[in-house]
Protein backbone atom coordinates (compact mmCIF):
# COMPACT_ATOMS: atom_id res chain seq x y z
CA UNK A 1 0.00 0.00 0.00
CA UNK A 2 1.45 3.36 -1.04
CA UNK A 3 0.80 6.19 1.38
CA UNK A 4 -0.26 9.55 0.01
CA UNK A 5 2.31 12.15 1.03
CA UNK A 6 1.45 15.78 1.53
CA UNK A 7 3.72 18.76 1.57
CA UNK A 8 5.08 19.53 5.06
CA UNK A 9 3.86 23.08 4.64
CA UNK A 10 0.29 21.85 4.33
CA UNK A 11 -1.85 21.96 7.47
CA UNK A 12 0.96 23.62 9.43
CA UNK A 13 -1.28 26.55 10.29
CA UNK A 14 -4.49 24.49 10.39
CA UNK A 15 -5.69 23.72 13.93
CA UNK A 16 -6.08 19.98 14.37
CA UNK A 17 -9.76 20.22 15.30
CA UNK A 18 -10.44 21.93 11.95
CA UNK A 19 -8.24 19.64 9.86
CA UNK A 20 -10.32 17.12 7.92
CA UNK A 21 -7.35 14.77 7.72
CA UNK A 22 -6.97 14.70 11.50
CA UNK A 23 -10.73 14.33 11.97
CA UNK A 24 -10.78 11.29 9.68
CA UNK A 25 -7.95 9.76 11.69
CA UNK A 26 -9.79 10.55 14.94
CA UNK A 27 -13.03 9.01 13.64
CA UNK A 28 -11.15 5.87 12.64
CA UNK A 29 -9.40 5.65 16.00
CA UNK A 30 -12.61 6.22 17.97
CA UNK A 31 -14.51 3.62 15.94
CA UNK A 32 -11.74 1.09 16.49
CA UNK A 33 -11.56 1.77 20.24
CA UNK A 34 -15.36 1.57 20.57
CA UNK A 35 -15.23 -1.76 18.77
CA UNK A 36 -12.60 -2.90 21.27
CA UNK A 37 -14.88 -2.00 24.18
CA UNK A 38 -17.78 -3.95 22.67
CA UNK A 39 -15.42 -6.86 21.96
CA UNK A 40 -14.31 -7.14 25.58
CA UNK A 41 -17.93 -7.12 26.78
CA UNK A 42 -18.77 -9.87 24.29
CA UNK A 43 -15.69 -11.91 25.19
CA UNK A 44 -16.32 -11.75 28.93
CA UNK A 45 -20.00 -12.65 28.51
CA UNK A 46 -19.29 -15.56 26.14
CA UNK A 47 -16.50 -16.87 28.39
CA UNK A 48 -18.71 -16.81 31.49
CA UNK A 49 -21.49 -18.58 29.60
CA UNK A 50 -19.16 -21.27 28.23
CA UNK A 51 -17.15 -22.15 31.35
CA UNK A 52 -16.50 -21.57 35.03
CA UNK A 53 -15.54 -18.13 36.39
CA UNK A 54 -11.93 -19.31 36.72
CA UNK A 55 -11.88 -20.46 33.08
CA UNK A 56 -13.42 -17.19 32.00
CA UNK A 57 -10.67 -15.33 33.85
CA UNK A 58 -8.03 -17.34 32.00
CA UNK A 59 -9.64 -16.53 28.63
CA UNK A 60 -9.75 -12.82 29.47
CA UNK A 61 -6.05 -12.83 30.40
CA UNK A 62 -4.79 -14.86 27.40
CA UNK A 63 -4.14 -11.76 25.31
CA UNK A 64 -1.89 -10.14 27.92
CA UNK A 65 1.10 -12.47 27.46
CA UNK A 66 1.68 -12.10 23.69
CA UNK A 67 1.01 -8.38 23.95
CA UNK A 68 3.71 -7.97 26.60
CA UNK A 69 6.22 -10.33 24.95
CA UNK A 70 5.88 -8.96 21.43
CA UNK A 71 5.32 -5.25 22.09
CA UNK A 72 8.93 -4.18 21.47
CA UNK A 73 9.04 -6.17 18.24
CA UNK A 74 5.78 -4.51 17.26
CA UNK A 75 7.47 -1.13 17.58
CA UNK A 76 10.18 -2.22 15.16
CA UNK A 77 7.55 -3.40 12.66
CA UNK A 78 5.66 -0.11 12.93
CA UNK A 79 8.83 1.87 12.18
CA UNK A 80 9.91 -0.44 9.34
CA UNK A 81 6.60 -0.71 7.49
CA UNK A 82 5.09 2.63 8.45
CA UNK A 83 2.43 3.16 11.13
CA UNK A 84 -0.49 3.76 8.75
CA UNK A 85 0.02 0.51 6.90
CA UNK A 86 0.42 -1.42 10.15
CA UNK A 87 -2.71 0.08 11.74
CA UNK A 88 -4.81 -0.69 8.63
CA UNK A 89 -3.53 -4.26 8.51
CA UNK A 90 -4.03 -4.74 12.26
CA UNK A 91 -7.61 -3.48 12.16
CA UNK A 92 -8.36 -5.70 9.17
CA UNK A 93 -7.02 -8.79 10.97
CA UNK A 94 -8.87 -7.96 14.20
CA UNK A 95 -12.09 -7.36 12.29
CA UNK A 96 -11.79 -10.65 10.40
CA UNK A 97 -11.04 -12.60 13.59
CA UNK A 98 -13.99 -11.13 15.51
CA UNK A 99 -16.44 -11.66 12.63
CA UNK A 100 -15.21 -15.25 12.19
CA UNK A 101 -15.94 -16.02 15.85
CA UNK A 102 -19.32 -14.29 15.54
CA UNK A 103 -20.19 -16.53 12.58
CA UNK A 104 -18.98 -19.59 14.48
CA UNK A 105 -21.17 -18.72 17.48
CA UNK A 106 -24.19 -18.20 15.22
CA UNK A 107 -23.70 -21.66 13.69
CA UNK A 108 -22.53 -23.73 16.68
CA UNK A 109 -21.36 -23.71 20.30
CA UNK A 110 -17.58 -24.15 19.97
CA UNK A 111 -16.74 -23.70 23.64
CA UNK A 112 -13.82 -21.89 25.24
CA UNK A 113 -11.17 -22.90 22.70
CA UNK A 114 -12.49 -20.48 20.04
CA UNK A 115 -12.66 -17.63 22.56
CA UNK A 116 -9.14 -18.34 23.81
CA UNK A 117 -7.85 -18.43 20.22
CA UNK A 118 -9.55 -15.10 19.50
CA UNK A 119 -8.02 -13.54 22.63
CA UNK A 120 -4.61 -14.86 21.58
CA UNK A 121 -4.95 -13.35 18.10
CA UNK A 122 -6.12 -10.04 19.57
CA UNK A 123 -3.18 -9.89 21.98
CA UNK A 124 -0.68 -10.71 19.24
CA UNK A 125 -2.10 -8.10 16.86
CA UNK A 126 -2.30 -5.53 19.67
CA UNK A 127 1.46 -5.86 20.13
CA UNK A 128 1.87 -4.38 16.64
CA UNK A 129 -1.23 -2.18 16.61
CA UNK A 130 -0.51 -0.14 19.73
CA UNK A 131 3.00 1.12 18.77
CA UNK A 132 1.72 1.97 15.29
CA UNK A 133 -1.25 3.88 16.72
CA UNK A 134 1.15 5.90 18.85
CA UNK A 135 3.38 6.69 15.89
CA UNK A 136 0.62 7.66 13.46
CA UNK A 137 -0.34 11.17 14.73
CA UNK A 138 3.08 12.53 13.76
CA UNK A 139 2.28 11.54 10.17
CA UNK A 140 -1.14 13.19 9.94
CA UNK A 141 -0.55 16.65 11.41
CA UNK A 142 2.15 19.22 12.00
CA UNK A 143 4.45 19.09 15.01
CA UNK A 144 2.84 22.15 16.56
CA UNK A 145 -0.57 20.43 16.58
CA UNK A 146 0.54 17.15 18.19
CA UNK A 147 -0.37 18.24 21.71
CA UNK A 148 -3.88 19.15 20.59
CA UNK A 149 -4.16 15.81 18.78
CA UNK A 150 -3.14 14.05 21.99
CA UNK A 151 -6.03 15.74 23.77
CA UNK A 152 -8.41 14.79 20.96
CA UNK A 153 -7.19 11.21 21.19
CA UNK A 154 -7.93 11.24 24.92
CA UNK A 155 -11.46 12.41 24.19
CA UNK A 156 -11.82 9.56 21.72
CA UNK A 157 -10.73 7.08 24.37
CA UNK A 158 -13.22 8.50 26.88
CA UNK A 159 -16.01 8.37 24.32
CA UNK A 160 -15.21 4.76 23.47
CA UNK A 161 -15.16 3.70 27.12
CA UNK A 162 -18.42 5.51 27.96
CA UNK A 163 -20.34 4.42 24.85
CA UNK A 164 -18.75 1.03 24.16
CA UNK A 165 -19.85 -0.60 27.41
CA UNK A 166 -23.58 0.16 27.07
CA UNK A 167 -23.51 -0.71 23.34
CA UNK A 168 -21.87 -4.04 24.11
CA UNK A 169 -24.38 -4.78 26.86
CA UNK A 170 -27.27 -3.87 24.56
CA UNK A 171 -25.93 -6.10 21.78
CA UNK A 172 -25.60 -9.02 24.21
CA UNK A 173 -29.13 -8.43 25.50
CA UNK A 174 -30.58 -8.31 21.98
CA UNK A 175 -28.80 -11.25 20.34
CA UNK A 176 -26.26 -12.75 22.69
CA UNK A 177 -22.49 -12.86 22.37
CA UNK A 178 -22.59 -13.65 18.65
CA UNK A 179 -24.45 -10.40 17.91
CA UNK A 180 -22.10 -8.45 20.14
CA UNK A 181 -19.03 -9.89 18.37
CA UNK A 182 -20.55 -9.05 14.97
CA UNK A 183 -21.25 -5.48 16.11
CA UNK A 184 -17.68 -5.13 17.41
CA UNK A 185 -16.30 -6.37 14.09
CA UNK A 186 -18.40 -3.86 12.14
CA UNK A 187 -17.21 -0.98 14.34
CA UNK A 188 -13.58 -1.99 13.80
CA UNK A 189 -14.27 -2.34 10.07
CA UNK A 190 -15.42 1.29 9.88
CA UNK A 191 -11.88 2.40 10.73
CA UNK A 192 -10.28 0.75 7.69
CA UNK A 193 -11.71 2.94 4.85
CA UNK A 194 -11.28 6.02 7.02
CA UNK A 195 -7.60 5.22 7.52
CA UNK A 196 -7.16 4.54 3.83
CA UNK A 197 -8.45 8.05 3.13
CA UNK A 198 -6.02 9.68 5.59
CA UNK A 199 -3.18 11.58 3.92
CA UNK A 200 0.30 10.97 5.29
CA UNK A 201 2.59 13.95 5.75
CA UNK A 202 6.24 13.81 4.84
CA UNK A 203 8.18 14.07 8.11
CA UNK A 204 11.72 15.35 8.61
CA UNK A 205 14.34 12.63 8.62
CA UNK A 206 16.93 14.43 10.73
CA UNK A 207 15.00 14.33 13.99
CA UNK A 208 12.62 16.65 15.81
CA UNK A 209 13.73 15.78 19.30
CA UNK A 210 17.47 16.25 18.99
CA UNK A 211 17.97 15.30 22.61
CA UNK A 212 20.06 12.18 22.15
CA UNK A 213 23.84 12.23 22.08
CA UNK A 214 26.49 9.64 21.37
CA UNK A 215 24.46 7.85 18.69
CA UNK A 216 23.05 10.88 16.91
CA UNK A 217 24.90 10.06 13.70
CA UNK A 218 23.59 6.51 13.76
CA UNK A 219 20.04 7.67 14.50
CA UNK A 220 20.06 10.26 11.74
CA UNK A 221 21.59 7.82 9.28
CA UNK A 222 18.93 5.24 10.09
CA UNK A 223 16.12 7.77 9.67
CA UNK A 224 17.43 8.92 6.30
CA UNK A 225 17.84 5.36 5.06
CA UNK A 226 14.27 4.60 6.10
CA UNK A 227 13.00 7.68 4.31
CA UNK A 228 14.86 6.61 1.16
CA UNK A 229 13.35 3.12 1.29
CA UNK A 230 16.66 1.40 2.11
CA UNK A 231 15.77 -0.13 5.45
CA UNK A 232 17.56 -3.35 4.56
CA UNK A 233 20.88 -1.50 4.90
CA UNK A 234 20.25 -0.68 8.56
CA UNK A 235 20.43 -4.32 9.60
CA UNK A 236 18.19 -6.85 11.21
CA UNK A 237 15.08 -6.19 13.26
CA UNK A 238 17.13 -6.95 16.37
CA UNK A 239 19.62 -4.24 15.37
CA UNK A 240 16.73 -1.83 14.88
CA UNK A 241 15.42 -2.62 18.36
CA UNK A 242 18.84 -2.11 19.94
CA UNK A 243 19.31 1.21 18.16
CA UNK A 244 15.82 2.31 19.26
CA UNK A 245 16.44 1.40 22.89
CA UNK A 246 19.79 3.18 22.78
CA UNK A 247 18.10 6.21 21.27
CA UNK A 248 15.68 6.36 24.21
CA UNK A 249 18.37 5.76 26.82
CA UNK A 250 20.54 8.61 25.55
CA UNK A 251 17.75 11.07 24.88
CA UNK A 252 17.74 13.98 27.33
CA UNK A 253 13.95 14.06 27.71
CA UNK A 254 12.75 10.56 26.79
CA UNK A 255 15.22 8.81 29.10
CA UNK A 256 13.77 10.28 32.34
CA UNK A 257 10.24 10.36 30.92
CA UNK A 258 10.04 6.55 30.73
CA UNK A 259 10.69 5.87 34.48
CA UNK A 260 8.38 8.76 35.37
CA UNK A 261 5.63 7.11 33.31
CA UNK A 262 6.37 3.70 34.82
CA UNK A 263 6.21 4.91 38.42
CA UNK A 264 3.05 6.90 37.77
CA UNK A 265 1.30 3.91 36.19
CA UNK A 266 2.46 1.45 38.84
CA UNK A 267 1.09 3.66 41.60
CA UNK A 268 -2.14 4.45 39.77
CA UNK A 269 -3.38 1.15 38.28
CA UNK A 270 -3.76 -0.88 41.50
CA UNK A 271 -5.80 1.57 43.60
CA UNK A 272 -8.03 2.74 40.75
CA UNK A 273 -8.90 -0.81 39.64
CA UNK A 274 -9.02 -3.64 42.16
CA UNK A 275 -8.35 -1.29 45.09
CA UNK A 276 -11.43 0.82 44.40
CA UNK A 277 -13.64 -2.26 44.28
CA UNK A 278 -12.37 -3.44 47.67
CA UNK A 279 -12.65 0.08 49.11
CA UNK A 280 -16.29 0.34 47.97
CA UNK A 281 -17.03 -3.04 49.56
CA UNK A 282 -15.30 -2.06 52.80
CA UNK A 283 -17.18 1.26 53.06
CA UNK A 284 -20.54 -0.17 52.01
CA UNK A 285 -20.86 2.09 48.97
CA UNK A 286 -22.12 -0.72 46.77
CA UNK A 287 -21.91 -0.93 43.00
CA UNK A 288 -23.78 2.36 42.58
CA UNK A 289 -21.34 4.19 44.83
CA UNK A 290 -18.38 2.73 43.00
CA UNK A 291 -19.99 3.86 39.75
CA UNK A 292 -20.18 7.42 41.05
CA UNK A 293 -16.50 7.34 41.99
CA UNK A 294 -15.50 5.94 38.60
CA UNK A 295 -17.73 8.55 36.96
CA UNK A 296 -15.92 11.30 38.84
CA UNK A 297 -12.60 9.99 37.63
CA UNK A 298 -13.86 9.78 34.04
CA UNK A 299 -15.17 13.36 34.11
CA UNK A 300 -11.87 14.66 35.45
CA UNK A 301 -9.80 12.78 32.88
CA UNK A 302 -12.13 13.88 30.09
CA UNK A 303 -11.83 17.52 31.14
CA UNK A 304 -8.02 17.24 31.07
CA UNK A 305 -8.15 15.88 27.52
CA UNK A 306 -10.60 18.61 26.50
CA UNK A 307 -8.32 21.27 27.97
CA UNK A 308 -5.38 20.07 25.90
CA UNK A 309 -7.51 19.66 22.77
CA UNK A 310 -8.85 23.22 23.04
CA UNK A 311 -5.68 25.02 24.12
CA UNK A 312 -3.29 22.99 22.02
CA UNK A 313 -0.40 23.86 24.27
CA UNK A 314 0.22 24.06 28.01
CA UNK A 315 3.19 26.28 29.01
CA UNK A 316 5.95 24.76 31.15
CA UNK A 317 4.81 21.23 30.29
CA UNK A 318 7.62 19.55 32.25
CA UNK A 319 6.78 21.41 35.44
CA UNK A 320 3.05 20.76 34.99
CA UNK A 321 3.69 17.03 34.56
CA UNK A 322 5.71 16.88 37.77
CA UNK A 323 3.29 18.89 39.93
CA UNK A 324 0.19 17.19 38.50
CA UNK A 325 1.73 13.79 39.20
CA UNK A 326 2.56 14.73 42.80
CA UNK A 327 -0.88 16.32 43.32
CA UNK A 328 -2.61 13.27 41.85
CA UNK A 329 -0.58 11.03 44.16
CA UNK A 330 -1.75 12.99 47.21
CA UNK A 331 -5.36 12.63 46.02
CA UNK A 332 -4.91 8.85 45.55
CA UNK A 333 -3.72 8.52 49.13
CA UNK A 334 -6.60 10.66 50.40
CA UNK A 335 -9.21 8.55 48.58
CA UNK A 336 -8.93 5.78 51.18
CA UNK A 337 -9.81 8.15 54.05
CA UNK A 338 -12.72 10.24 52.72
CA UNK A 339 -15.90 9.82 54.80
CA UNK A 340 -18.57 9.23 52.14
CA UNK A 341 -19.26 8.44 48.52
CA UNK A 342 -19.90 12.08 47.53
CA UNK A 343 -16.53 13.17 48.87
CA UNK A 344 -14.91 10.13 47.25
CA UNK A 345 -16.40 11.08 43.87
CA UNK A 346 -15.01 14.61 44.29
CA UNK A 347 -11.54 13.27 45.12
CA UNK A 348 -11.77 10.87 42.16
CA UNK A 349 -12.62 13.81 39.88
CA UNK A 350 -9.45 15.54 41.12
CA UNK A 351 -7.42 12.36 40.51
CA UNK A 352 -8.80 12.08 36.99
CA UNK A 353 -8.05 15.73 36.25
CA UNK A 354 -4.46 15.66 37.55
CA UNK A 355 -3.57 12.16 36.35
CA UNK A 356 -5.27 12.81 33.02
CA UNK A 357 -3.40 16.07 32.54
CA UNK A 358 -0.09 14.50 33.49
CA UNK A 359 -0.67 11.49 31.21
CA UNK A 360 -1.80 13.60 28.26
CA UNK A 361 1.20 15.91 28.57
CA UNK A 362 3.55 12.93 28.86
CA UNK A 363 2.06 11.58 25.65
CA UNK A 364 2.38 14.97 23.96
CA UNK A 365 6.03 15.28 24.99
CA UNK A 366 6.69 11.76 23.76
CA UNK A 367 5.14 12.67 20.39
CA UNK A 368 7.02 15.95 19.99
CA UNK A 369 10.41 14.93 21.40
CA UNK A 370 10.87 11.62 19.57
CA UNK A 371 12.12 11.49 16.02
CA UNK A 372 9.19 10.30 13.83
CA UNK A 373 11.34 7.47 12.47
CA UNK A 374 11.59 6.06 16.01
CA UNK A 375 8.10 6.75 17.31
CA UNK A 376 7.01 3.14 16.91
CA UNK A 377 9.77 1.88 19.16
CA UNK A 378 9.40 4.76 21.61
CA UNK A 379 5.65 4.13 21.86
CA UNK A 380 6.28 0.40 22.27
CA UNK A 381 8.48 1.00 25.31
CA UNK A 382 5.94 3.38 26.86
CA UNK A 383 3.08 0.96 26.13
CA UNK A 384 5.02 -1.97 27.56
CA UNK A 385 5.39 -0.06 30.82
CA UNK A 386 1.68 0.77 30.98
CA UNK A 387 0.23 -2.52 29.71
CA UNK A 388 2.94 -5.02 30.63
CA UNK A 389 4.29 -3.98 34.01
CA UNK A 390 1.60 -1.79 35.60
CA UNK A 391 -1.15 -4.49 35.56
CA UNK A 392 1.11 -6.62 37.75
CA UNK A 393 0.30 -4.24 40.57
CA UNK A 394 -3.37 -5.31 40.60
CA UNK A 395 -2.99 -8.77 42.18
CA UNK A 396 -0.30 -7.38 44.48
CA UNK A 397 -2.62 -4.58 45.57
CA UNK A 398 -5.45 -7.04 46.25
CA UNK A 399 -3.19 -9.28 48.33
CA UNK A 400 -1.75 -6.32 50.24
CA UNK A 401 -5.22 -4.92 51.00
CA UNK A 402 -6.25 -8.32 52.33
CA UNK A 403 -3.23 -8.30 54.64
CA UNK A 404 -3.01 -4.65 55.75
CA UNK A 405 -6.23 -2.91 54.68
CA UNK A 406 -7.00 -0.21 52.14
CA UNK A 407 -5.42 2.78 53.89
CA UNK A 408 -1.77 1.62 53.97
CA UNK A 409 -1.94 0.22 50.44
CA UNK A 410 -3.44 3.40 48.96
CA UNK A 411 -0.81 5.50 50.73
CA UNK A 412 2.00 3.24 49.49
CA UNK A 413 0.63 3.34 45.93
CA UNK A 414 0.38 7.12 46.20
CA UNK A 415 4.04 7.29 47.24
CA UNK A 416 5.05 5.21 44.21
CA UNK A 417 2.97 7.43 41.92
CA UNK A 418 4.47 10.54 43.53
CA UNK A 419 7.96 9.26 42.77
CA UNK A 420 7.13 9.72 39.10
CA UNK A 421 6.66 13.43 39.78
CA UNK A 422 9.88 13.52 41.78
CA UNK A 423 11.76 11.98 38.83
CA UNK A 424 10.33 14.68 36.56
CA UNK A 425 11.35 17.40 39.00
CA UNK A 426 14.88 16.04 39.42
CA UNK A 427 15.52 15.51 35.71
CA UNK A 428 16.55 18.96 34.53
CA UNK A 429 15.80 18.45 30.82
CA UNK A 430 12.41 16.88 31.48
CA UNK A 431 11.53 19.54 34.03
CA UNK A 432 12.29 22.29 31.50
CA UNK A 433 10.69 20.54 28.53
CA UNK A 434 8.20 22.60 26.53
CA UNK A 435 5.61 21.74 23.91
CA UNK A 436 6.16 23.32 20.51
CA UNK A 437 4.33 26.52 19.63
Amino acid sequence: MTATLTDPAEAVDTPAHRDGNVLRWLAAYTASMTGDSVYYIALSWAAVQSGTPAQAGVVMSVSALPRALLMLGGGVIADRLGPRRVVIGSDAVRCAAVLAVAALLFLASPGLWALALLALVFGTVDAVFMPAVGALPARVTSRGQLARVQGMRGLGIRFASVVGGPLGGLAVAVGGAATAFAFAGLLIAISVPLLVSVRIREVPGDGWGAGADGDVALVVAGARLEKAGARALVGSAWDDLRVGLRYIRRHRVLAPLMPALALGDLGFVGPLNVGLTLLAEERGWGAAGMGWVLGGFGVGAGFASLLLAVRGRVPHAGHVIAYACVGGAVAIGALAFVPGVVAAAGVALLIGLLAGLSGALCGALLQTQADPAYLGRVTAVASLVSLGFAPLSMPLSAAAIGAWGTGPVFVTSAAVCGLGGVVALCARNLRRAELPT
